[in-house]
């Protein structure tokens, strides 16, 4: 029996999941979070095989969250389920110690195979990430503009270009709208770009949005 709990902070989704999951007779859901605290409280309490957690939560969340929960609870399984199409997230969050990545829009067909593949202790990613991992892996030193954002500051790019205002971006990822223009500030510096037009080809240039987006 696999033992797992669903971090998401939206009820309508966390009862899609139990739903898709019912039919499942290996797969037991033993507890769910709504934000960083909560799963940092049931990590701590322990008693589950997995964790499938939404990269944006109230609270602490996203690639920070994925290293604190393996920093306390090494060995726990960790399966993302969000929203993020680009390679780019998933990257950064396998990078972390995730072991599976998949977005929401693929979770109905597979789920329950992406659950149990993690638990046993492979990964689960697509093969444009895998490729992405090889090249970070083949090419460490590659000056790559994008690779000098933290992770927070890359969530925010990608918003960004992807045509989300500043106070949509603060919406979604829980933020001030203060603090993500502070974000989209350093963003720039860094990148030495002085527009959101700069931000856009970039991005286009480097595949680093989806042309699928809305």
């Amino acid at each position: 029996m696999i033992r797992i709990v669903i971090a998401d902070d939206h009820t309508i989704m966390r009862e899609g999941l139990k739903r898709i999951l019912d039919g499942a007779p290996d797969i037991d859901i033993v507890g769910e979070a709504i934000d960083g605290f909560e799963v940092l409280g049931h990590v701590r309490q322990g008693g589950f095989d997995l964790l499938l957690l939404d990269l944006s939560m109230p609270g602490r969340s996203g690639v920070d969250l994925i290293r604190q929960v393996k920093a306390e609870a090494p060995k726990l399984a960790i399966l993302i389920l969000t929203m993020h199409e680009e390679e780019q997230y998933a990257v950064r969050a396998i990078r972390a110690g995730a072991q599976g990545y998949l977005t929401k829009e693929s979770a109905g067909t597979q789920l329950v195979g992406a659950i149990r593949k993690v638990a046993s202790g492979r990964p689960y990613i697509s093969t444009e990430v895998a490729e992405q991992l090889a090249l970070n892996i083949m090419m460490p030193h590659e000056s790559l503009l994008h690779k000098q954002l933290s992770d927070r500051e890359f969530e925010v790019f990608s918003l960004l270009v992807a045509g989300r205002s500043i106070t949509e971006i603060a919406n979604s990822l829980h933020l001030s709208v203060k603090t993500v223009s502070t974000h989209k500030t350093r963003i720039m510096q860094k990148m030495g770009m002085s527009s959101l037009a700069e931000m856009v080809q970039y991005a286009v240039a480097h595949r680093l949005l989806s042309p699928f987006k809305t």
